[in-house]
């Protein structure tokens, strides 16, 4: 059985927005570099403070996992088949997780859990995401799709979310909302 549409189009987005930063089509080290700008611009984290040399080893870490999974052809870039087959074998077997998985899961919820109190607000969740470009008012129907009904969602109820994310075909799961986005 093949990835089915549904949740292609979740990879994709999650692909384009946040990982292809150059939108070339592939995801390379140079994207994460960017990545790695605007976040740190996001949190005005200036180059040479620890906040932005720990983002950079966090991303550089993420980066290297993804690639060594990913990257089936070595050439150093992770196309849109290698990203949507790898998750598609992760959603098979969530309990594969790979290091860099659980490190870029914690490195989303400690980016967005701004005021560092182990939960993420609406306000917090909203900022991240439409950084990225996402509309403020999506971010926040996101958000209450998610935290269902909840003020805030903590680490667990992260983990359990993100989980979700890559593995559900309910279009209703709360873990679709973890990005920011509603429909797909």
């Amino acid at each position: 059985m093949s990835i089915s549409d549904f949740r292609k189009k979740k990879l994709l987005f999650l692909f384009n927005v946040f990982f292809d930063v150059n939108q070339s089509g592939e995801i390379d080290v140079n994207d994460f570099e960017q990545a790695i700008e605007r976040v740190c611009a996001l949190r005005k984290w200036p180059k040479g403070t620890p906040k932005n040399k720990e983002t950079y080893e966090v991303m550089m870490e993420i980066w290297n996992g993804l690639r060594s999974k990913a990257d089936k052809d070595n050439d150093g870039q992770v196309s849109v088949d290698e990203w949507c087959n790898m998750w598609d074998a992760y959603a098979k077997d969530p309990s594969s997780v790979m290091d860099w998985q659980n490190t870029y899961m914690n490195f989303m919820f400690d980016l967005e859990d701004a005021s560092h109190d182990g939960g993420i607000d609406v306000s917090e969740f909203t900022l991240v995401c439409s950084s990225y470009g996402l509309d403020k008012t999506e971010c926040e129907e996101a958000f209450a799709k998610m935290a269902q009904g909840e003020s805030e969602v903590n680490r667990e109820q992260f983990s359990a979310l993100w989980k979700e994310y890559f593995a559900a075909e309910d279009a209703t799961a709360p873990g679709n909302f973890i990005f920011g986005k509603t429909s797909f």
